[in-house]
């Protein structure tokens, strides 16, 4: 049986959207730290596999570990095959990437398309991605109109996003991209933040598919959104936006943190512990005091307190101050936060 390469046997990241499914054989800890959006794992070589391979490359010769590294890629070639791809039809069209479009996904590549599949290579690998991603969140950004919401946390910053979006508004939510509520209460219940790689390749995934004909949607954010930074030029772009203020009345903020914050309510000795990071800004006296809250289950009483003394200080200390348009903006005033209302508002918004 001869083998030869298909022509052609690599293809560049301009046909991304051309294939049935985009395999990426690196390690799973290669994948988890970023990948192509869609792409699926498919190693041939796992973490543990690596390292041998890399050890022995290093202390006993090149040659010896291409042998072992061969025989590896092999067999699980040979188990993706039979578990993953056997049942795919003849016409089937992967692409296949690695780190830099080397041997791991040549070697995939090659035992695809002896097969018969129309199986690609792509150019480059996940570096090249990588590189592009980098370079998009340059320029994309620069084509877009941001229409900014300010307004100290529990304002509904992030409820009236939300409707904007189900009322046909082009909205980009950066929070639930980083996974984060933008708020010392912090990180989302359901899943950790991403790493700063895998936040940058959410954002690309979502700035190329907003229409530069319509304005963008945002909340006012500070340049890190928990333990992830934006990139500059989007930053820049949104600090360029026009801005308006939501307002809304006290006891409508202490029941939307009250339901937003369901979580923490539901976890105290996790609630405290994030207070506790609270004690260098408001001294322990005062944090204690919402300790013993949590403590009592006092939850309308401690999250007026954090609005009252923490959040809205915050906001009047320092707020939205970033943006360029914030005096001049216009002020959404909400009679409540609820669901009618929200809706009334986004719907004038998004019409006018």
């Amino acid at each position: 049986m001869s083998f030869s390469h298909p022509a052609p046997f690599s293809v560049g990241l301009d046909r991304l959207d051309q294939f049935d499914d985009i395999i990426d054989v690196r390690s799973p800890s290669e994948f988890a730290e970023d990948h192509i959006p869609g792409a699926i794992n498919c190693p041939v070589l796992d973490d543990e596999e690596r390292a041998r391979v890399g050890t022995l490359y290093k202390q006993v010769s090149p040659f010896d570990a291409r042998k072992l590294g061969a025989a590896l890629v092999s067999r699980n070639i040979a188990r993706h095959i039979e578990t993953h791809f056997g049942s795919k039809p003849k016409g089937w069209k992967p692409l296949i990437y690695c780190w830099r479009g080397g041997q791991r996904s040549g070697s995939m590549t090659l035992v695809l398309g002896q097969v018969g599949w129309g199986a690609r290579r792509l150019e480059g690998g996940y570096k090249a991605f990588r590189q592009r991603v980098l370079d998009d969140l340059e320029q994309l950004p620069q084509a877009l109109a941001f229409r900014v919401l300010c307004g100290p946390t529990g304002s509904g910053k992030t409820a009236l996003l939300d409707v904007l979006a189900a009322e046909g508004g082009q909205v980009l939510d950066l929070e639930a991209l980083a996974c984060h509520r933008g708020s010392v209460l912090g990180g989302a219940a359901e899943r950790a933040q991403p790493g700063q790689k895998a936040f940058e390749t959410a954002l690309w995934e979502a700035l190329r598919t907003l229409d530069p004909a319509r304005p963008v949607w945002v909340e006012s954010e500070s340049r890190r959104i928990g333990r992830l930074h934006l990139p500059g030029a989007l930053f820049g772009r949104m600090r360029d936006g026009a801005c308006w203020r939501v307002a809304a009345p006290l006891e409508a903020r202490v029941d939307h943190l009250l339901e937003r914050y369901t979580d923490l309510i539901a976890d105290p000795a996790a609630f405290q512990l994030k207070l506790t990071r609270l004690i260098e800004q408001h001294g322990r006296e005062r944090v204690e005091g919402w300790h013993l809250r949590v403590a009592r289950g006092e939850w309308r009483e401690l999250a007026r307190e954090l609005v009252t003394q923490h959040y809205d200080p915050a906001y009047r200390r320092g707020g939205d101050g970033l943006y360029r348009g914030v005096a001049a903006a216009s002020v959404l005033t909400l009679a409540s936060l609820e669901a009618p209302e929200l809706f009334k508002i986004a719907r004038a918004l998004v019409q006018g």
